[in-house]
């Protein structure tokens, strides 16, 4: 599986770009999968907030880039369906695009709905990230991410990189998320984490990290 780990979207040329080498076609020959299921755990979420992302009337550019076709895998569903239904709209899709909102309550559904254990037989499959949807690929989120409480206890996420992510650095509505903040949450984890702003994405790819920046980002080493 290959990702791309954004904070906040496809905001810039150099973000879209990388989209497309990962992808490796054009995105409308492209057909997507979106999952806002994230949106509804956080305590901000709202059935709007999932109309917006769906539909690309939110500011964090995922839906809207053009795709082939675009469906919706919304994960708290999957269950009640079976995999014999679900598992093949997966496997036929190109990306995966994950809504932002809380990464603990998505990394529930996709460890309850079977997608976790899917995904790593998805070679080629692209999952492009939106804040928790990429937090949620980390070890872990950090204590000061941790809003819809895991059952587990703990603020441990899938794992499938190495490093945690600190999304939305500097950005004017969320006054906490300065560098310095963002310096000190990462003082109290066990592993390399990246601060990002909203210009700012991770790619992954054959296990090779690069950053795609127009803006602001610093890596905080172990």
């Amino acid at each position: 599986m290959k990702l791309l780990l954004t904070s906040a979207g496809v905001k810039n040329a150099s973000i879209h770009d990388a989209l497309v080498d990962l992808l490796g076609k054009p995105i409308a020959e492209s057909n997507a999968l979106c999952i806002p299921t994230a949106g509804y755990g956080h305590p901000t979420g709202s059935p709007a907030g999932a109309w917006r992302f769906i539909t690309g009337q939110s500011s964090t550019p995922m839906c809207e880039l053009g795709w082939k076709s675009l469906g919706v895998l919304e994960l708290t569903a999957l269950p009640s369906i079976g995999a014999e239904r679900w598992v093949p709209w997966v496997q036929e899709a190109d990306v995966l695009l994950v809504n932002g909102g809380d990464a603990l309550y998505l990394c529930h559904w996709m460890r309850q709905s079977g997608l976790a254990d899917l995904l790593p037989s998805l070679r080629e499959l692209v999952w492009v990230g939106l804040s928790a949807g990429s937090m949620v690929m980390t070890p872990r989120i950090g204590a000061d991410f941790v809003g819809w409480q895991s059952p587990t206890g703990s603020d441990g996420t899938l794992g499938v990189v190495d490093f945690s992510i600190f999304p939305h650095l500097d950005h004017p509505a969320l006054p906490e998320n300065t560098m310095a903040d963002a310096e000190t949450w990462a003082a109290g984890l066990s592993n390399p984490a990246y601060a990002i702003d909203d210009d700012t994405a991770i790619k992954v790819s054959d296990g090779v990290v690069e950053i795609v920046s127009e803006g602001r980002w610093r890596l905080f080493s172990t």
